[in-house]
């Protein structure tokens, strides 16, 4: 007759092989998360553009996910308790974050379903903050895909993002020729976004007419050198919260910290004003008080938007995460809150929740900062 000891020594031996084998994942992720990443995202295809025929045209509607004549605009949702109510004065121009995870071309199609049912997804918790202060035209793209984020210096990752700027300018230009003329501007956007609304700063909008009828500037989950990039971008930091034509920006972590994701895309050459980034400060201003740097306690946040579990749907929750701005540039909100967890990135990057995380607050700051421009 066996003896009973022998399955539960057979048991143990599983338990420690099992252990074994998730230490050996753990740590190889630890390791070789970012070389597994470019495995994963990196086309590895040259660069070659879309066909011309695949070209937005922005006098339609299908080249928009925003737009004021739009039946079924994602942008005009709003968490339970909080009304749109806009006041139609403003006009926003919004441009998304990256949504195009493929890795067998550099830039997006313009159809792409699965990168255009993420795209109304940051529209609800992204574009929705500027529903309260005016109109929203948030153009679809041909943006670069994931993985030329992931090889900073790479010249298709150039070639990629150039391509996708060139959309981001038509359709900026057709923003400016629908928009009412005597309408205050507010620029938003995201990641891929934010990077192409600096660039437009550079080439459309600074030293320009245009220039005095920016209201707000929201350039957020991009990092911005306060030494090496802000002064060639035509408008200030955000110092007060009641300060027209500047620019709100910042990006989220967790705590512990660890920015080694952004690390590469901030240190990489030089800035726009030819200046290396390497040794100067992230651009932080701070959501909570509207102004550059310091801290606020989590009571001083309005509401954060909380995802349900399949990410259809939210809701505000005040007082959900504190935040202030590191010597580094960086804004910490404390240990990891609740109901994030399955896009959170690696290093405690709550890159995908940037608006989110401060959805209330930065609704309310830009009503402050359009009552401002008067």
């Amino acid at each position: 007759m066996p003896s009973p000891i022998m399955p539960a020594r057979r048991f143990l031996y599983l338990i420690a092989i099992v252990i074994g084998l998730l230490l050996a994942v753990g740590l190889g992720w630890a390791l070789f998360q970012d070389r597994l990443m470019r495995l994963a995202f990196v086309p590895s295809a040259p660069f070659a553009p879309l066909p011309a025929t695949t070209s937005p045209d922005y006098a339609r509607s299908a080249a928009w996910l925003s737009r004021p004549d739009l039946p079924d605009d994602p942008s005009r949702w709003t968490p339970p308790g909080t009304a749109a109510a806009p006041s139609r004065r403003a006009a926003i121009f919004y441009l998304p974050p990256t949504t195009y995870l493929g890795r067998d071309r550099w830039n997006a199609p313009i159809d792409d379903a699965s990168a255009n049912a993420r795209l109304v997804l940051f529209a609800r918790s992204q574009a929705s903050v500027f529903n309260g202060a005016g109109a929203i035209w948030a153009p679809r793209y041909r943006q670069a895909t994931l993985g030329a984020f992931l090889v900073p210096g790479d010249p298709r990752a150039n070639q990629a993002l150039d391509f996708a700027y060139a959309d981001v300018a038509r359709a900026f230009d057709a923003f400016l020729a629908a928009a009412p003329t005597d309408a205050p501007i507010v620029l938003a956007g995201h990641s891929q976004g934010a990077l192409h609304l600096l660039r437009l700063l550079r080439e459309k909008v600074a030293g320009r007419p245009i220039a005095a009828r920016i209201a707000a500037i929201y350039a957020i989950g991009w990092p911005i050198s306060t030494a090496a990039d802000l002064p060639a971008l035509g408008f200030p930091a955000c110092d007060r919260p009641d300060q027209r034509g500047c620019i709100v920006a910042y990006q989220s972590f967790a705590e512990p910290a660890d920015p080694r994701l952004i690390a590469p895309y901030f240190l990489h050459g030089t800035g726009f004003t030819g200046r290396p980034r390497a040794g100067t400060a992230m651009l932080c201003v701070n959501p909570l008080t509207g102004a550059a740097g310091g801290a606020a306690p989590a009571s001083a946040n309005r509401g954060a938007l909380v995802p349900d579990a399949d990410y259809r749907a939210a809701t505000l929750k005040p007082g959900l995460v504190p935040a202030r701005c590191s010597p580094q540039g960086l804004l910490l909100i404390g240990p990891p809150p609740d109901g994030y967890g399955a896009y959170v990135l690696p290093g405690n990057n709550y890159h995908v929740f940037d608006y989110a995380l401060f959805w209330a607050n930065l609704r309310a700051d830009v009503a402050t900062r359009l009552g401002a421009a008067r």
